[in-house]
């Protein structure tokens, strides 16, 4: 039995946003919307395309590159891709999971980001507060979208 201690967590983020499915699956898919709440990107939603995310770096800890991978395109549904810092041979990764469901006024909103192991809180932690500037910047852009 493995221990419970050593067991990935997930990280979840989830809102509802006053806006219909279709508005927040243009946010997640559409690269230069993608790029207004979240980070630069070559971002195309075909399950295998690898893109990354690029900010300026913040050193010592972050390059400025996010290296992933498209995992599932469920559309108005789910989207998933690989999240890795560092690059692949001896860095960090994650996977994160958008779930859209519709709800009252609008579509309920869940992000996994999972797969950080016990050694990796700080990383938790600043994924943590990360997403929550990212979420607010989602509000922020889809209720610029058409």
């Amino acid at each position: 039995m493995s221990n419970p201690a050593e067991s990935p967590r997930t990280l979840v983020v989830e809102r509802v946003f006053a806006h219909p499915p279709e508005k927040l699956w243009r946010a997640l898919t559409e690269s230069p919307l993608l790029a207004q709440w979240m980070m630069d990107n070559n971002f195309e939603p075909k399950v295998g395309r690898k893109f990354q995310f690029r900010r300026e770096p913040v050193p010592p800890k972050f390059d400025g590159v996010v290296d992933c991978q498209v995992l599932v395109v469920d559309p108005m549904k789910r989207l998933s891709y690989s999240w890795g810092v560092g690059g692949s041979e001896s860095g960090l990764q994650w996977v994160v999971l958008w779930t859209l469901t519709p709800a009252d006024g609008g579509t309920h909103v869940r992000m996994e980001q999972s797969g950080f192991t016990p050694s990796q809180q700080p990383n938790y932690q600043g994924a943590k507060y990360g997403w929550q500037k990212f979420f607010e910047g989602l509000e922020r852009v889809i209720g610029e979208v058409d």
